[in-house]
């Protein structure tokens, strides 16, 4: 009788695979705890400060606004526990498109390893951009930021935010946080993870700025132009992963973000510069939230111009790349002469040329070594 030999093939339990398919499980069980505390009364008081927002006060009507009183939010270190639980949810919704959508996608495309990555990043970074250039837009037509722009640096400070404006810099905030687990949850490779950090640090300096600043008006404005901008970048990248023959998405986004660079240059300055500097409250208060005063505001243009020239730098390296690939891919292959010998005729010049012109593979080519077997 034959005895079965037991496999020891067993899968590695710390594999890419095994990462991406656990991390998602264990991540929602830690929400789902903070869900669950809400139903008790002992755990409910200590839950609701990771789910709902914290800090709301209630503004009565005004004559303007007779019909009812309005609920504003202010910030506080409790908000760092929302943002917490919030950062797991991005995770379970990042690991959700990514085994749904883009995981069947990579399997249909069969990109390469760098391929791989690069689509993977676009596909979610536009996912998240469209969902928060469409909310904040949204935002910004409920608070006439369009119709008058003067609100962006008018009844300063902004230290009363309505619901969707204090919910929508908590997710800012919670996503950025939750791209610093996902380099080791997706397996970033070493190379990659200084350029990562560079600009999750970036995002998570400049929100959390214009959020505990009370610059919150600007920073609405400024976060839905630079996102819309990247979205272009992330959907030209996604097109041209699917076929190369598709750069005209790159022309386009190349126009918008020097005009975007230009557009924060001038909010920022219109804003800060002018509209702040012009206030009668010039007064640091902490109690109050005001910060206009001549050393914050120097520092906040300094941080907008350092990063949008360090954005145009980056801008111009990435031109200057394509620009070579592109000249070097349209050069001309060069031809080599063929040596002349004395005492032969030029029938050995005619096999190796196509009409009395010398190819540069000719003696290379499948016809004449065709010829010389025959």
């Amino acid at each position: 009788m034959a005895i079965r030999k037991k496999s020891n093939k067993n899968p590695p339990l710390l594999s890419h695979e095994f990462v991406l398919q656990n991390h998602a499980d264990i991540v929602s069980c830690l929400a789902m705890l903070f869900l669950l505390g809400l139903m008790f009364e002992i755990t409910a008081k200590a839950a609701i400060i990771f789910v709902a927002l914290q800090y709301n006060v209630t503004q009565p009507a005004t004559e303007e606004q007779a019909t009812e009183s309005a609920s504003l939010y202010y910030y506080g270190f409790k908000d760092l526990a929302t943002v917490f639980f919030y950062m797991l949810v991005a995770i379970i919704i990042h690991a959700i498109i990514q085994e749904y959508v883009l995981d069947k996608i990579n399997r249909r495309m069969h990109f390469s390893k760098t391929k791989h990555s690069k689509f993977n990043e676009s596909g979610q970074l536009s996912a998240f951009y469209l969902f928060a250039c469409v909310w904040g837009t949204l935002i910004l037509i409920s608070e006439n930021y369009i119709s008058d722009p003067t609100i962006l640096w008018r009844a300063y400070p902004h230290n009363l935010m309505t619901f969707q404006m204090k919910f929508f810099y908590i997710s800012q905030l919670a996503y950025w946080l939750h791209a610093l687990p996902e380099l080791y949850f997706q397996k970033t490779k070493k190379e990659d993870i200084p350029r990562q950090l560079v600009y999750i640090g970036l995002y998570l300096f400049h929100i959390a700025g214009a959020y505990l600043l009370n610059l919150n008006h600007l920073g609405l404005v400024l976060l839905v132009l630079h996102y819309f901008v990247e979205f272009l970048f992330h959907m030209a990248r996604l097109f041209y992963f699917s076929d190369e023959k598709y750069q005209k998405g790159f022309s386009l986004w190349a126009v918008l973000f020097v005009l975007g660079r230009l557009l924060t240059l001038i909010l920022s300055v219109l804003t800060v510069g002018f509209g702040l500097a012009r206030a009668e409250n010039q007064k640091l208060d902490l109690s109050t939230g005001n910060f206009n005063v001549l050393a914050v505001r120097i520092a906040v243009l300094a941080s907008i111009c350092f990063t949008q020239a360090f954005m145009m730098w980056k801008f111009i390296n990435f031109q200057l790349r394509r620009w070579r690939e592109h000249s070097a891919f349209q050069a001309p292959p060069v031809k080599r002469k063929p040596a002349v010998t004395k005492g032969r005729s030029s029938r050995k010049g005619t096999e190796n040329g196509v009409n009395g012109a010398v190819t540069s593979n000719g003696a290379d080519s499948p016809r004449n070594r065709k010829e010389k077997s025959s």
